[in-house]
């Protein structure tokens, strides 16, 4: 008999056409073999049809427009496994990686999220992340493993399918940058536990074709305003904003910040939910290190 994996993997892209192909590589020789699930965020360079050609066994949408980090959750609503792993263009699963986490899913029902341990490029070095998610909150009552996490990298998690859709998934607000975050609150809002288990590991091998710096800059603060109002106290939230409204005086950057934020403001205050005390407590332990 044949093991099947219960877990699938959700690979989001966009115009990565060489780099999707050495990833999917690597998914499709793990065995089990999991169940693959490609999502092109509109890609321009027929991302889609080299996919379906070189890899006819592997699920691929085509989305309309580039929704970012939500194009994840596309993959999830089509995956038919308990469980669902993420993997970037430029990242894959070490063998037995799923195997471990699934295992670890299973023994504990209210386990939500996986937070992996990186291995950066054909060296393996172990990605800074690594050492803040080990250094997370402490593991608390109860038999789940792992230190506590309020953050994890999208392309080294597992989830459990049930709970990422319980508190929806991606943002499409954030669009990108900072959208682990939000999620992992959410879940652990919603009573799931997020823990990192190091012995499950991805590798990562980043892209040589990444957008500027100054884009990533830009999102990653107008997302931290857009998270605060969504999330955190409103002195927490007020203070963002102020805090990013100053440095625009001066910063260009900051400029096209504050002016996505204003933009996404209205939609950030419709979907405004206060963390829950002792979410909120954790959260500034966290910041506090």
């Amino acid at each position: 008999m044949i093991a099947r994996s219960q877990v699938s993997v959700v690979v989001a892209t966009r115009d990565r056409r060489a780099e999707l192909a050495r990833t999917l590589g690597r998914l499709t020789a793990l065995r089990p073999r999991p169940p693959v699930i490609v999502v092109d965020n509109a890609s321009s360079d027929g991302t889609s049809a080299f996919a379906r050609r070189m890899f006819p066994d592997v699920t691929v949408v085509t989305l309309p427009e580039n929704r970012g980090a939500a194009a994840r959750n596309v993959g999830v609503e089509l995956a038919e496994t308990p469980y669902v792993a993420f993997s970037d263009d430029d990242s894959w699963w070490e063998p037995g990686a799923l195997e471990r986490a699934a295992a670890v899913l299973g023994a504990h029902p209210r386990l939500g999220l996986v937070a992996a341990a990186v291995l950066v490029g054909d060296a393996a070095r172990p990605d800074p992340v690594n050492e803040l998610l080990a250094g997370g909150l402490p593991a608390g009552p109860g038999p789940v493993p792992g230190p506590r996490v309020l953050g994890f990298l999208a392309c080294a998690a597992v989830v459990r399918r049930a709970a990422f859709r319980q508190v929806g998934g991606f943002s499409d607000l954030l669009f990108f940058c900072g959208e682990e975050a939000l999620l992992a609150q959410d879940l652990t809002a919603a009573g799931w536990e997020c823990r990192h288990l190091p012995e499950v590991r991805a590798h990562h091998h980043p892209s040589r074709h990444r957008p500027p710096g100054g884009w990533r800059r830009r999102l990653e603060r107008r997302n931290t305003v857009l998270t605060a109002w969504l999330r955190r106290p409103l002195r927490r939230a007020t203070a963002e904003t102020l805090g990013l409204a100053r440095d625009a005086a001066a910063d260009r950057d900051a400029r096209r910040a504050l002016a996505g934020a204003l933009r996404r403001l209205p939609a950030a205050v419709l979907d405004r939910r206060p963390l829950p005390r002792p979410v909120e407590r954790d959260l500034r332990l966290l910041e506090a290190r």
